[in-house]
């Protein structure tokens, strides 16, 4: 097999490759004056499993177009089967007709990327997980549940005593799948969104008063969400509150709002390197990837990688 990585996150490729103790192929990514993106294959890859790794983070639209062109240099060279590893698929949201004459985005990055010739995608915590059926091709959709409950278990000693949080109605999926895993009580924040970037967070449904709690999330840009929630789990009584998250694709606001809040941590994954700040913990998700991609490669199941 080859790994291949683009631009957008060649730090967690790298963890990858050495979880597969095998090195980078020697791929040349540059920009024209213009801002075009070049990619060169330095090396020869006809009839090889390709496995290119291009979560689709800030800046979305440059790493999407940059994940396209590495597809088509990867089909040109007569590469034998041609994997998209995304950690972080951008647009997730956009899956849906929600207001009048609006795009499906999803939808449209699903096409692209078959167009452009992937033959698979790896990704992990899809917002919407029905975007799967936006492929024609297979998808395999990884969870970051392992690795951020195995982190949870050492830093919360008694997990009798931890009521896990959804932070709004439409994560009470997700929320539930943690609580059932750790063996913990459920609970919910109603919310509000004022805007994309306020939120209003109103009642807790549930018992949080003298417990621990864990917030739930697949993803937070400016964590204004996450901070709302725990700001009223305060008010009712939470000891100490730690958040979960899939993917932080933190900007400046996000990373301030976490330090200010009443979060004591968030425990998220390098999916994106976005991922860090004060109060911010990374979990690795390079072995989980690795492990998928081996087994990708050797036409072997993967489902066992969805257990905790």
């Amino acid at each position: 097999m080859r790994i291949i990585s683009g631009t957008a996150h060649r730090t967690l490729a790298e963890r990858i490759a050495a979880e597969l103790e095998i090195d980078l192929a020697d791929v040349r990514v540059t920009a024209f004056p213009d801002g075009e993106t070049f990619v060169k294959i330095n090396e020869n890859i006809r009839g090889e499993d390709v496995f290119i790794v291009q979560p689709t983070c800030p800046p979305t639209n440059h790493n999407i177009m940059e994940l396209l062109i590495m597809v088509d240099a990867a089909r040109r060279a007569s590469a034998e089967r041609i994997t998209a590893v995304i950690p972080f698929f951008g647009y997730a949201r956009q899956d849906r007709k929600d207001q009048p004459r609006v795009p499906i985005t999803a939808k449209l990055v699903a096409n692209l990327l078959t167009s452009a010739g992937v033959d698979r995608v790896l990704t992990m915590d899809l917002h919407a997980p029905q975007i799967q059926g936006f492929f024609d091709i297979p998808v395999d959709h990884l969870y970051a549940k392992p690795a951020l409950i195995g982190y949870i278990r050492r830093r919360v000693e008694d997990t009798e005593s931890l009521t896990v949080v959804s932070p709004d109605v439409g994560g009470v999926k997700l929320a539930r799948a943690y609580a059932d895993a750790i063996g913990s009580d459920l609970a919910i924040v109603a919310k509000h969104r004022v805007s994309a970037t306020k939120v209003e967070a109103m009642n807790v449904i549930g018992e949080v008063e003298g417990r621990d709690v864990m917030l739930v999330d697949d993803m937070t840009e400016t964590a204004g969400t996450l901070c709302a929630a725990a700001e009223i789990l305060s008010k009712h009584g939470a000891k100490r509150i730690f958040a979960g998250v899939s993917h932080a694709v933190l900007g400046d606001m996000g990373r301030e709002r976490i330090r200010n809040s009443a979060i004591e941590e968030v425990i998220t994954t390098d999916s994106v390197p976005q991922a860090s700040g004060e109060k911010v913990h990374v979990c690795s998700i390079a072995n989980l990837m690795a492990e998928a991609i081996r087994r990708i490669a050797g036409g072997q199941s993967v489902t066992s990688l969805f257990d905790v």
